[in-house]
């Protein structure tokens, strides 16, 4: 079973900046989204920022877009969030999540997360 493995989060004051690394453990055969979720205390989980791997297409929260930006390194299988000007209201546990094909003979996609990192944004 494939597994991510979080780095990167961790305490910084407003206007700083964090970068999430997102890496798997074990060989995946094909990789079709990666992105990042995050989740506040008492708040629903949200999509923060996704990559398409076909074509590239990223997309972004409204409240992340100008300051968070996603890249990916195929032949890495590890995927980034790079993290700029952080607010107090990001302050949140981040997921990665990929939809991914281990095996040539895998019949269908499979929903694969890491076990969050937390991020807080505080003076």
């Amino acid at each position: 079973q494939v597994q991510l493995v979080e780095s990167g989060g961790g305490l910084v004051q407003p206007g700083g900046s964090l970068r999430l690394s997102c890496a798997a453990s074990g060989s995946i055969f094909s990789i079709y989204r990666m992105g990042w979720y995050r989740q506040a205390p008492g708040k629903q989980r949200e999509l923060v920022a996704d990559v398409t791997t076909s074509s590239g297409s990223t997309t972004y929260a409204d409240s992340v877009k100008g300051r968070f930006s996603i890249s990916r390194d195929n032949s890495k299988n590890t995927v980034h969030l790079q993290m700029n000007s952080l607010k107090p209201e990001d302050t949140a546990v981040y997921y990665c999540q990929w939809v991914a094909r281990e095996r040539a003979i895998d019949f269908r996609p499979h929903d694969y997360w890491g076990q969050g990192t937390q991020v807080t944004v505080s003076s």
